[in-house]
C-alpha cells in the first residue's frame, strides 16, 4: 500500500542495520514491540528474527493487517482455493461500499466503479459469513480480510489516501479488482498484536526493543483512510458530508499543544531496555524537543537518513523531494 509515512525503503537497510547495531545483530531472544504498526512492514521486518513481536495500532484496517502478517505464522490450509472462490463470486449485490462509496450507489461518491464496489461487497459479506458459519477460523479470518483490504486499496479511485476522491476514474481504478492473497512470513514462534491506544498499551506489555513511529503532523489516520476501516468493519452508519466520513480517534500525536507531554508520558511508561523513535524534519516535535525528553530517562543517541516525501503530499508551496528521516535512539535507565 502507499501509504503515509511508510517505512518500506527505510526497512530495507537502515533501520534493521542501525537497530543490530544498537541491540546486537542476534535477536533470536528478543521481544519487539512495533507500537504504532500501520500496515506492519516494521514488524514483518523483524518476525522472523525476533523471539516474539508485539504489533499494535488503534485503526482497525491496521488491527487486520497485522493479525494477518504478524499473529498469522503457521501455513493457512485451503487457502488458495478459498480466495479462488471469492474471486468467482457473482457480485449483484447493493452493499454498503455500493450505495455509499461509488457513483451508481448514491450519485456523488466516486471511491470505487460501481463493478469493484459490489464486488468488495459482496466478497466481504461471504467472508463474514464463512466466519460466522464455521467455515472458516479467526485466522483464515483476518487473512480473507487483510487481501481484500489490499487488493481494494490497488482499484480506489483516490489520490493515494481517502481523504477524498477523484473526479474521473483513474486507469488502475478501472481495472476490475483481483482478490490476491495476503501471504505471510512462516515462522515457529507466536506474536501478538493488539488494537489500543499506544500510551494506554505501553503500561501493560514489557520487553526488549520498542520502536516507534507515531504521526508526524496533523494529518489523522483515521480520516485519510476511513474507506479501509468501514470495509473492515462492514457495519452500518450514516457517512458524513461530500466524503462519506465516518467517525474516527483522533490522536494526539497530531496536535502541537499535546504532542510533546504525550510522548514522553509514553518514553515515561515504557518497560523497554532500548528505544527507536522514527521522526523526520517537518514533524510537529524539533530534533531538540526529542532529544531533551529522552535524555532524561537514559543514554540518547541519533541516526538519520534522506527518505523521499511521501507521494501524495499536497503541499504545493514546499518542493522537497526528500525529508531528513531521524532515528531517536534511547537506551533506558
Amino acid at each position: 500500500m502507499n501509504y503515509i509515512g511508510s517505512k518500506l525503503k527505510l526497512c530495507q537497510h537502515f533501520l534493521p542495520e542501525t537497530i543490530k547495531s544498537v541491540c546486537g545483530t542476534d535477536l533470536s531472544q528478543k521481544t519487539f514491540c512495533d507500537i504504532f504498526a500501520g500496515t506492519g512492514i516494521v514488524g514483518r521486518t523483524f518476525k522472523t528474527s525476533v523471539k516474539k513481536v508485539i504489533s499494535n495500532d488503534i485503526e482497525y484496517y491496521s488491527y487486520i493487517l497485522n493479525k494477518n502478517y504478524i499473529e498469522n505464522h503457521r501455513p493457512l490450509k485451503n487457502a488458495e482455493n478459498l480466495v479462488s472462490e471469492l474471486n468467482e463470486l457473482s457480485f449483484c449485490v447493493d452493499g454498503f461500499i455500493y450505495k455509499n462509496y461509488c457513483l451508481g450507489g448514491n450519485g456523488e461518491r466516486q471511491y470505487f466503479s460501481d463493478e469493484n464496489g459490489k464486488k468488495i461487497d459482496s466478497i466481504r459479506i461471504k467472508i463474514e459469513e464463512w466466519k460466522n458459519n464455521g467455515k472458516i477460523n479467526k485466522s483464515m479470518y483476518y487473512f480473507l480480510l487483510a487481501s481484500l483490504l489490499e487488493s481494494a486499496d490497488k482499484v480506489a479511485n483516490t489520490a493515494s489516501v481517502y481523504g477524498a476522491y477523484l473526479k474521473n476514474l483513474k486507469k488502475s481504478a478501472k481495472k476490475q479488482m483481483i482478490l490476491e492473497s495476503a501471504d505471510f512470513e512462516l515462522n515457529d514462534n507466536e506474536h501478538e498484536v493488539f488494537k489500543s491506544d499506544a500510551n494506554e498499551l505501553i503500561t501493560r506489555i514489557s520487553g526488549d526493543i520498542l520502536y516507534l513511529d507515531p504521526p508526524y503532523n496533523t494529518r489523522q489516520y483515521g480520516a485519510n483512510y476511513h474507506i479501509l476501516n468501514t470495509i473492515a468493519e462492514y457495519k452500518p452508519f450514516v457517512p458524513k458530508g461530500k466524503t462519506g466520513l465516518r467517525e474516527y480517534t483522533r490522536s494526539k500525536y497530531c496536535s502541537v499543544s499535546s504532542v510533546k507531554e504525550e510522548f514522553e508520558n509514553l518514553i515515561k511508561n515504557a518497560n523497554f531496555k532500548y528505544i527507536f523513535l522514527s521522526y523526520n524534519n517537518e514533524g510537529l516535535m524539533s530534533v531538540e524537543d526529542v532529544r531533551r525528553i529522552m535524555r532524561k530517562y537514559g543514554r540518547y543517541d541519533l541516526a538519520q537518513t534522506d527518505y523521499q516525501r511521501f507521494k501524495a503530499d499536497s503541499n504545493r508551496f514546499n518542493k522537497a523531494k526528500s525529508t531528513v528521516e531521524y532515528l531517536h535512539i534511547l537506551e533506558k535507565n
